[in-house]
């Protein structure tokens, strides 16, 4: 995919796999039977009942939002662009759902980077208006339900859709963000300059200089995901397992820092 996008499961062997977690992931991306997540701890406070329940914060880095309880234990970070399919796909149809579900569980907190180098590929200014407009719903405390919405409500990649217009508009669908401060900081594009640091938190974690790594990329307790079970972001099951898994074994994923994913077998094939 253009944005480093879906990375379907790999075939992985038993022999190429490095532990037995590797392959347990693997059968999970393939579609295999699995848990839909994990369930509520004991002594755990009771979940939220909405995303407007939600803590929202900017992260001290001042370019990463971070949605959901501070104490949580497993923190996924993504990287997304407001205009990228394939991040639209991950939050509408795949496992971005899921997601959310970890969060109101208070079992995930997810911080997110919003890239904006669409624009620059394709033209136009919708996925910096973007990421100023979700800036601005922080401030209000709406970030994650305007998330939602946007994605929900994604034009055309080569549509530059996310106009000042349509993004006020679209702020109607979340109760109380549309106020004369949101609209001034969206016809200004008050945080330009989140828009552009957030940018380059993204390149900055890229293999190429001045390159991100893709869109979306997914990194769980600081760790990103293999390439090999990268299809789980567009396998609600899957990642519920994995996030399931990672909460049981943080010691064994924390392995996986610097993996480096062996040559493929004769015969095994990624998918796209």
């Amino acid at each position: 995919m253009v944005h480093g996008g879906r990375f379907a499961a790999s075939r992985t062997s038993a022999k190429t796999a490095k532990t037995a977690m590797t392959a347990m992931l693997a059968l999970a991306v393939a579609g295999m039977p699995l848990v839909a997540g994990c369930g509520q701890r004991d002594g755990n406070p009771e979940p939220y009942d909405s995303l407007a329940q939600v803590p929202e914060k900017l992260a001290v880095s001042g370019t990463t939002v971070t949605v959901g309880d501070p104490t949580a234990e497993v923190t996924v970070h993504m990287y997304e662009d407001m205009r990228c399919p394939v991040c639209e796909e991950f939050e509408t149809t795949g496992a971005g759902p899921e997601l959310r579900k970890a969060v109101l569980r208070r079992e995930v907190k997810v911080e997110y980077t919003l890239a904006s180098f669409l624009d620059d590929r394709l033209g136009g200014s919708g996925s910096k208006k973007a990421a100023n407009a979700l800036r601005a719903a922080l401030d209000a405390g709406r970030f994650a339900e305007y998330h939602q919405v946007l994605y929900d409500n994604q034009p055309e990649e080569e549509n530059d859709g996310f106009t000042d217009a349509r993004l006020l508009q679209l702020a109607k669908k979340v109760k109380g963000l549309r106020t004369p401060a949101f609209e001034s900081a969206v016809r200004t594009m008050k945080y330009r300059s989140f828009v552009t640091t957030s940018e380059r938190a993204y390149e900055a974690v890229g293999t190429e200089p001045g390159k991100g790594p893709g869109t979306p990329t997914a990194e769980i307790n600081d760790v990103r995901l293999p390439e090999e079970i990268r299809g789980a972001l567009f396998v609600a099951k899957a990642f519920a397992k994995l996030l399931e898994t990672i909460q049981e074994n943080p010691g064994e994923w924390q392995s996986y820092k610097y993996y480096q994913a062996p040559p493929p077998a004769p015969g095994d094939y990624d998918s796209h």
